[in-house]
């Protein structure tokens, strides 16, 4: 009994020491930067309490538009990154031919860069779309990331273009699990296919949603790279995100501790929204 503990321990003590250097002191050395004046270049530091946070929640406009913009863009990419993610995973899932060849297709966004996703979407929306505009003479093609409710759009279809090939292959092991007997069964009782999706599919599949609607959350929330190159906060700060803001208040305007006062606030808010939106999820599992 005895070895079994200390091998239990010596198995998990990489982890832990791993967890602890790399995730537990950063945190608590953060959450004591974000009491203090430190503007991440000199050596004095003074403890100014919790005067960072007063001045995030009574003054700082930008902070609360980033945060209100980007709990917005995450509620409305969750549903577009699920929805579509399943769909592509209906489809390959399907009779369809060529279905491992469009598996791969669908994944590849997943693998190139964010950096790289959003120049590349920055040249579509720009040139691309300027291009339509002129051989078209339609105006809605003009001048998207120049808009501020286009940007939103065009930030959302990079998103949903990259993580929906990733949220496929998460569905579509739930797909092929699902037994062919039932598939078959129901056939025979006469369902149509939107009745064996209704009624079959989706309910075996509801914790693949539960996954990828956390997964996506979490990366919507934490969003920096893709904002930064697409439309690094513009126009007029209108599509700033959480992790831009923080970033810009860091290394723009060498606050360090005003960014780490908004680091903490930020984290304390997806860890909340996150859990909220697991333990609905799971509600709901139990329930069907």
């Amino acid at each position: 009994m005895k070895q079994s503990k200390v091998g239990f321990w010596l198995f998990l003590l990489p982890s832990l020491l791993a967890f602890t250097i790399v995730v537990l002191i950063p945190a608590i050395w953060g959450l004591g930067y974000s009491l203090t004046d430190w503007n991440g270049i000199s050596h004095n530091v003074h403890f100014v309490g919790f005067q960072n946070y007063k001045t995030i929640f009574l003054g700082d406009k930008d902070f609360l538009h980033a945060f209100l913009f980007t709990t917005l863009f995450s509620f409305c990419a969750v549903i577009f990154i699920n929805v579509v993610g399943f769909a592509l995973a209906l489809l390959v899932t399907s009779k369809v031919k060529c279905s491992t060849f469009m598996r791969t297709v669908f994944f590849m966004p997943n693998l190139i860069g964010g950096i790289l996703l959003g120049f590349i979407w920055q040249f579509i929306f720009i040139q691309g779309f300027g291009a339509i505009s002129k051989i078209t003479g339609i105006q809605g093609f003009s001048n998207w990331l120049s808009d501020t409710t286009t940007s939103f759009w065009g930030l959302l279809i990079l998103i949903t273009w990259q993580l929906s090939g990733y949220m496929m292959i998460i569905y579509i092991a739930y797909i092929q699990s699902i037994s062919n007997d039932l598939i078959e069964a129901a056939q025979i009782d006469g369902a149509n296919y939107i009745q064996r999706l209704r009624k079959i599919v989706i309910p075996l599949v509801r914790p693949a949603f539960t996954i990828g609607m956390f997964l996506s959350l979490s990366t919507c929330f934490k969003l920096y790279d893709q904002n930064l190159a697409l439309t690094n906060g513009g126009p007029y700060n209108s599509t700033e995100m959480l992790a831009l803001n923080i970033y810009n208040t860091a290394f723009k305007y060498n606050d360090l501790g005003l960014a780490q006062a908004k680091a903490v606030i930020f984290l304390i808010a997806v860890a909340t929204i996150g859990l909220i939106q697991l333990y609905f999820n799971k509600k709901k599992e139990a329930e069907m």
